[in-house]
């Protein structure tokens, strides 16, 4: 991605309890934001919160963000456009309506793969039921990790604007996603500027960081390639590092996210999707080096200097006596990690969410 070396997270607000950080230094078309806020923290924590929960976290912050948006006069009428069924997890509707922002029509698209031969052939929208607001601000809630279902989304509606000879303000995207957002909506915001020049282009929110998707299958041997969420390479909130780094196992998941879908309609696939990734730890903890793995979650080799550290997380437009604190606190966590094993973190999750979830073992 261009310049991802000199980007850096800059203090934009901290009200209500939602920090928020722009993404400054990256020259770019487009507005990135994070937003920090308890309950998303939680969210993206804690694969214990599931079915309506999942969709409550996330009320705050969006509500703040969208406070601030409409304070800058970015958002005045509202479209929304609900991508099936990924964007039920998000509260936007509910955000306006306590923002008192005025939400004209919500558009809804059906994104599904395509199978060949057990292989992903494309994209194709099943379910179509678009409704045209001119000149309004398009609101969006997805998770982005490779992006492709968004691209198709959105070239179909900016399609449908066209053939009627009218066009958007703007889009805002609210998302638990990755790195690849950000090439994907600058590739297309020029795209969409040679039909209306005078698009303002995305505004995207991203809650708790910016993460990469494993590439491969990790230190572990058992993360899935383009679906799986991790720090390294991103771009994490303070907040949500602190609290990640404040318990023993969050940082270890197989995903920051896990399957949202499925987290909130589907929660026996959650359940059974965390318990056969812990499972899968405890049963090769033997042929995983801890420290690897450890360096892989955290992101950076160790042992790390202050100013590298600051430099690897983006924190360089930070308060000094925050970052202080925190680095501390992480070369804390990584000393407290010596004194466990791989296989008895496994079991102690292992138990913590088979008793938090009894319910939902069949």
């Amino acid at each position: 991605m261009k310049d991802w070396n000199e980007v850096v997270l800059v203090p934009e607000f901290n009200e209500q309890g939602v920090a928020c950080y722009r993404l400054a230094g990256g020259d770019y078309l487009n507005e990135y934001y994070i937003v920090s806020e308890a309950e998303s923290r939680k969210l993206l924590n804690v694969p214990e919160v599931v079915g309506y929960e999942v969709y409550d976290c996330l009320i705050p912050s969006t509500s703040q963000m969208l406070y601030y948006l409409k304070e800058q006069k970015k958002v005045t009428t509202a479209n929304i456009l609900s991508i099936l069924r990924g964007a039920l997890n998000y509260p936007l509707e509910e955000s306006c309506y306590r923002e008192h922002i005025r939400v004209h029509d919500i558009s809804f698209l059906s994104s599904e793969r395509v199978f060949e031969e057990d292989e992903i052939a494309g994209l194709e929208i099943k379910y179509s039921k678009l409704t045209m607001v001119p000149d309004s601000t398009l609101m969006i809630g997805d998770i982005i990790a490779s992006g492709e279902t968004l691209i198709h989304c959105l070239r179909y509606v900016t399609d449908f604007y066209r053939d009627h000879g009218t066009k958007l303000r703007n889009i805002i995207i609210f998302t638990i996603g990755g790195t690849k957002g950000i090439e994907i909506l600058e590739k297309l915001t020029e795209e969409i500027r040679e039909f209306w020049p005078e698009f303002e282009g995305f505004i995207t929110v991203y809650y708790e960081g910016i993460f990469s998707t494993y590439q491969d299958k990790g230190v572990s041997g058992i993360n899935l390639p383009d679906v799986d969420f991790y720090w390294k390479g991103g771009i994490v909130a303070p907040e949500f590092r602190r609290e990640t780094l404040s318990m023993c196992s969050p940082l270890f998941e197989k995903c920051i996210i896990y399957d949202g879908g499925a987290r909130r309609y589907e929660i026996h696939e959650h359940v059974e999707e965390v318990l056969e990734f812990w499972e899968g730890i405890r049963d090769r903890a033997d042929r995983i080096d801890f420290a690897k793995l450890l360096e892989e979650k955290l992101g950076y080799e160790l042992p790390v200097s202050y100013e590298d550290w600051i430099h690897y997380n983006h924190y360089e437009k930070i308060r000094p006596a925050d970052t202080k604190w925190l680095y501390r606190q992480e070369q804390g966590y990584v000393e407290s990690m010596k004194n466990i094993t791989l296989k008895e973190l496994a079991e102690q999750r292992i138990g913590e969410f088979t008793d938090a979830l009894r319910k939902y073992i069949l």
